[in-house]
């Protein structure tokens, strides 16, 4: 509340993207690198007290940085949650999660639209340590539900939109669900796209080395979600060692001062491609949820602020198709991530998804023809005469 009584009114995510995560700026505007490994401590009683303290910010890198602690600060600020927890990869604060929560004779219920390295975890240390992991169709409506063990399901995995054919999971039908921690990886919608927390799903992970940091010079990974349930998931993660290096942190407070900018710029742009690409003969099928034919482009209107920075599309000719645009785009780069700067093209068949199998891949229908777009800054106009060019040519 304000002095007067009046309460103050919740700022706009453009401008909280300016206005959080400055706790150790002091009067400075820009964020100061606290690289330091370890702090000294005032005698036992100090050293104590730091030790045995949640999160202490001036103990052990390990424990906790200054830099870091803004980060997650500003993260947790864009999702509407209380408080953050930042790791040194989008797998690492997935991994920690996981085996923070879940333990021998526990259980998962997973979606099968998941990023491979997400997968190939479930379906090998988790099982090697004792965690059962249900696999369903994310996309079908009380598919995670109905897998739910009661009393023995401990944690329920969604990604969405999903990693390469952008589906989609209803979240407010994810956040119903009671019982299991509900998690969500929305790394492709980031926060300015989606709030899953305010659906009421328990936990938000992020690969924030993808949009949020945005300039592909920083590897983070980031949760978001309830206090409490942080403090636990930082107990075991403390002893896990995903540490987030303050650096990365910093390159990231930087990409979330412009993340509207970029994103909203991103987005636009690629449902500019999206529908050029729609219309090419060449192309069969384009996947992106701001097109009206996607087949829950209801649902990301009802659940996505903005309709994301990445698109898939097949290609009539196939693997030797996808092979002649790779080498034929000009101003598209060939590489493996998403959210930065520079338009990004990859074949997830032999990148992102190469450790599925080929019947894995059919299942997930990931074909040979299948590319995968993240898009960048560039002027959309320039980016699609680029991909036609190579498209057409093929």
């Amino acid at each position: 509340m304000d002095p007067d009584g009046t309460t103050e009114r919740e700022l706009r995510p453009a401008t909280t993207a300016i206005t959080a995560g400055r706790s150790s700026n002091g009067t400075s505007l820009a964020p100061p690198l606290w690289a330091s490994s370890t702090w000294t401590s005032a005698g036992l009683v100090d050293a104590r007290r730091r030790a045995t303290g949640q999160r202490s910010n001036e103990f052990y890198a390990r424990y906790s940085n200054p830099t870091v602690r803004a980060f997650e600060e500003a993260v947790a600020a864009l999702e509407g949650a209380e408080d953050a927890l930042a790791y040194g990869s989008g797998m690492g604060a997935l991994t920690t999660t996981i085996l923070a929560l879940c333990g021998s004779g526990t259980h998962i219920v997973a979606q099968r639209q998941l990023y491979a390295g997400t997968l190939a975890f479930l379906q090998g240390p988790c099982r090697r340590f004792g965690i059962d992991v249900t696999i369903v169709d994310g996309t079908q409506p009380g598919a995670f539900a109905d897998a739910v063990q009661p009393g023995r399901t401990m944690l329920v995995l969604a990604e969405t939109p999903s990693n390469p054919l952008l589906e989609l999971v209803d979240l407010a039908d994810l956040g119903a669900i009671k019982g299991p921690f509900t998690v969500v990886d929305s790394t492709f919608a980031t926060p300015l796209g989606q709030r899953p927390l305010d659906l009421g799903v328990d936990l938000v992970i992020h690969s924030a080395t993808k949009g949020i940091a945005g300039h592909n010079d920083a590897t983070l990974g980031v949760i978001a979600g309830e206090r409490d349930l942080l403090n636990e998931i930082w107990s075991y993660g403390v002893l896990h060692g995903a540490t987030a290096s303050p650096a990365d942190a910093l390159n990231a407070l930087r990409g979330v001062r412009t993340l509207a900018v970029r994103v909203t710029h991103q987005c636009g742009s690629a449902l500019q491609i999206a529908k050029e690409l729609a219309a090419d003969p060449n192309v069969t099928t384009v996947y992106y949820p701001g097109l009206p034919n996607h087949p829950q482009y209801d649902l990301a209107q009802r659940q996505m602020n903005l309709n994301g920075t990445v698109l898939s599309f097949d290609l009539a000719g196939g693997v030797e198709h996808a092979a002649c645009v790779l080498d034929r785009v000009r101003l598209a780069r060939v590489a493996t991530s998403l959210g930065g700067p520079e338009t990004l093209l990859c074949h997830p068949a032999t990148t992102t998804h190469a450790s599925l199998t080929d019947e894995e891949q059919a299942t997930s229908r990931i074909s040979g023809g299948l590319l995968r777009v993240s898009v960048g800054l560039e002027d959309p106009d320039d980016l699609i005469a680029d991909l036609l060019q190579a498209i057409d040519r093929g």
